[in-house]
């Protein structure tokens, strides 16, 4: 006997599948789509939902997607630094330090 798949907490009481909700979001949020152009991409698919309800799982969802991706994301460092660099003038390749 095979187990029930088990989804995460956060979308239980949702009317439309978790998976709907997440591309969605996804889409709205990588390739800075409208609420209505969402509602179109989603009617070709045979599903049927309203843009005041994608805007609501965008306000719902993208803060916790953002809370979770940032325990998994490395820090960027936040100093660098050039020590020489060289500028060609006149056809020579000078050494600037400390510019």
């Amino acid at each position: 006997m095979t187990r029930p798949i088990t989804r995460d907490s956060i979308y239980r009481g949702r009317v439309f599948d978790a998976d709907i909700i997440e591309l969605c979001v996804r889409w709205y949020i990588t390739y800075r789509l409208s609420y209505r152009d969402l509602v179109e991409i989603m009617a070709e698919r045979c599903v049927v939902v309203s843009h005041t309800t994608i805007l609501r799982w965008v306000v719902r969802y993208v803060p916790e997607f953002e809370k979770r991706w940032n325990r998994y994301a490395r820090r960027v460092g936040s100093s660098w630094r050039v020590d020489e660099t060289y500028v060609p003038i006149r056809g020579k390749c000078t050494t600037c330090i400390g510019r």
